[in-house]
């Protein structure tokens, strides 16, 4: 579990200015104006770290809590968080306001929005719950439409099962792979086709392959990137499909040949349930 200092990302010698700007920057990446439109999971998420970043911030500001907790830190062997090496960038205070029922320090100078370390930072935050919130998004529309699904890790996926048979009647369902990328483009399917054709297949089923994520390319290139990847043999004669989807809108570029109970997936996904 992260201390304090380390949801901050502040030295433990903090003072109380560096711990003010760092939760205006920390907190404004789950600002609800940011997260309304990118669907209930990844509001959850967002709910629970906001709650988490004031937590920290209110216990860091008060001096006798904050005694508490470095004092429980000791106790349990913790180490100081590292600040950013001298020379980084210094932390920038985002142009929005805090959430509704946190703290609200005294108002700082907006960055500018250019580039830069922070911004880098804040950026990569972002994207890193945009992920998270779509895999959960995935897992629970698997789980309602295929029930039982033995997960195991594969490299490369986010995502990795094979639905339990016995629904099917005796027909193998495919073995679902999702793997999340910032633009699904035609790299980005080919490089999730080379992952999955290194599965390692234990059975006959065909695999199908999602790619999923907030930037999607032309309707055009993804069509064609799909068409060159099926064209290549697959391993073991199995059959690939390959399903690139937008997370913002949850539409997807889905083969017309694609198993029935693929589409019915997408359509739950689509439908958020």
């Amino acid at each position: 579990m992260k201390s304090h200092y380390e949801l901050l990302g502040v030295a433990a010698s903090a003072s109380a200015d560096e711990i003010k700007l760092a939760f205006r920057h920390e907190i404004a990446k789950y600002h609800p104006d940011k997260v309304h439109h990118l669907g209930r999971e990844f509001q959850e998420i967002a709910a629970v770290r906001s709650a988490e970043l004031t937590q920290a911030y209110k216990t860091l500001m008060d001096p006798a809590a904050r005694a508490e907790h470095d004092a429980g830190l000791a106790s349990r062997g913790g180490t100081p968080f590292a600040p950013p090496p001298s020379g980084a960038a210094e932390p920038m205070t985002p142009p929005s306001t805090p959430a509704a029922r946190t703290p609200e320090p005294e108002p700082e100078r907006a960055p500018s929005p250019q580039g830069g370390e922070p911004f880098a930072r804040d950026r990569a935050g972002v994207t890193d719950l945009v992920r998270k919130a779509a895999v959960i998004r995935f897992r629970q529309a698997v789980q309602a439409e295929f029930g039982h699904c033995d997960e195991a890790p594969v490299q490369g996926f986010e995502f990795a099962c094979a639905p339990s048979k016995g629904r099917f009647f005796g027909k193998i369902p495919p073995r679902l792979l999702a793997r999340f990328v910032e633009n699904v483009d035609a790299a980005a399917v080919a490089d999730a086709a080379a992952l999955a054709s290194r599965v390692r297949r234990d059975d006959r089923r065909d695999i199908c392959v999602f790619v999923m994520g907030p930037a999607v390319a032309s309707v055009t290139e993804l069509a064609h990137a799909v068409a060159e990847e099926r064209r290549r043999p697959a391993p073991g004669g199995m059959k690939l499909v390959l399903i690139p989807i937008n997370t913002r809108s949850w539409l997807a570029h889905i083969p017309h040949d694609a198993p029935p109970a693929v589409k019915a997936l997408m359509t739950r996904l689509k439908q958020g349930s």
